[in-house]
């Protein structure tokens, strides 16, 4: 059929939710649960019950739309006729509406007549407010590791907050005939869980470690979100971490940079022996290759072996002897 040409009041889910016409669906989402968590019927009572009840159906509609990519496309190709005021008439260029009028903006359905001309009249005679499958929020949080623990990997058991479905309304929000006063008519509680955490060997500071379907549970039989764990690595009493690479410093003796040597180096994987160079500086920067954190390629970063040369602020008679000699020959 084409379009009619009764004229309905226009809604405009945008303001309803009183978000932005280019809102993100996680702005979405979060104006939607505030929202339906302060409309929520059994808050009210008297005359103001009776505007929650009106606002929470407007809430949810608008979430049914915004919420549902292909249900947001369709009533954003409105385009510029959403401005034509309060009445609404489909455009000659979209097919397929039908007009269904109830005698009421809102029918027994618990959508409006606008939403059942632009989408159809499906869920007329459910005869309670319709309940969007909301999938659950995601849960963000941070997990703390020592540089080791990145490195090789760990287990931790971690205390997660998040949410559940309701017991009382089955995470319909609905109890008989009105709202579930146990969860506010959002179909979900608040519960502790606690999680065995498997830490992949070779995550870096900043990481995001994500658990999927550990986030809240969702509204109206949604899917649970995702727990996203951001890794920040503790500082190290020896190494340094700057991305894949690793520095330690390194101290030395006067002779042994002046002539060389041969000295231990701790590093991710146990000390090793490391050559000092004839003539090194105070400063100096040595390479171990290989001997840093794990990249996302396979390969390793390196370790850098920074020297610093320890002056004795105390010698003996015999070493003053020796650097007094040390003194005359540089002076020729």
């Amino acid at each position: 059929m084409g379009a009619a040409s009764m004229s309905i009041p226009y809604h405009d889910y945008y303001e309803t939710l009183g978000v932005s016409r280019d809102a993100s669906t996680k702005e979405i989402k979060a104006a939607y649960r505030k929202l339906a968590r302060k409309w929520h019927p059994d808050l009210h009572s008297g005359a103001k019950k009776a505007e929650a009840e009106e606002k929470f159906k407007q809430i949810n509609e608008a979430y049914e739309v915004l919420s549902d990519p292909e249900k947001r496309s369709k009533y954003d190709r409105l385009g510029s006729h959403w401005r034509e005021g309060q009445d609404f008439q489909p455009p000659p260029d979209m097919e397929g509406f039908r007009v269904y009028t109830t005698g009421a903006d809102f029918g027994r359905s618990g959508f409006s007549d606008f939403f059942e001309t632009l989408f159809g009249a499906q869920y007329a005679g459910k005869g309670s407010t319709p309940r969007a499958r909301v999938r659950g929020e995601d849960v963000e949080s941070e997990i703390e590791l020592t540089l080791e623990e990145a490195y090789r990997g760990t287990s931790r058991s971690l205390q997660v907050a998040g949410g559940k479905a309701c017991a009382d309304c089955h995470g319909t929000g609905v109890r008989g005939r009105s709202f579930c006063p146990t969860c506010g008519g959002t179909g979900s509680v608040a519960e502790t869980r606690t999680l065995q955490v498997n830490i992949p060997a070779g995550v870096h500071h900043g990481s995001r470690i994500r658990l999927k379907g550990q986030g809240y549970e969702g509204i109206g039989g949604g899917p649970r979100g995702d727990l996203f764990l951001k890794v920040r690595i503790l500082p190290h009493p020896v190494f340094t971490v700057k991305g894949s690479d690793v520095e330690v410093q390194l101290t030395v003796e006067p002779d042994q940079a002046v002539l060389g040597d041969k000295v231990e180096v701790p590093t991710l994987d146990g000390p090793v022996v490391m050559t000092v160079p004839p003539g090194s500086r105070n400063g100096t920067r040595l390479r171990l290759q290989g001997k840093g954190l794990p990249r996302k390629d396979g390969t390793r970063g390196d370790q850098y072996v920074r020297l610093v040369i320890d002056i004795p602020r105390q010698v003996d008679e015999q070493q003053r002897a020796l650097y007094e000699q040390l003194r005359r020959l540089r002076r020729g």
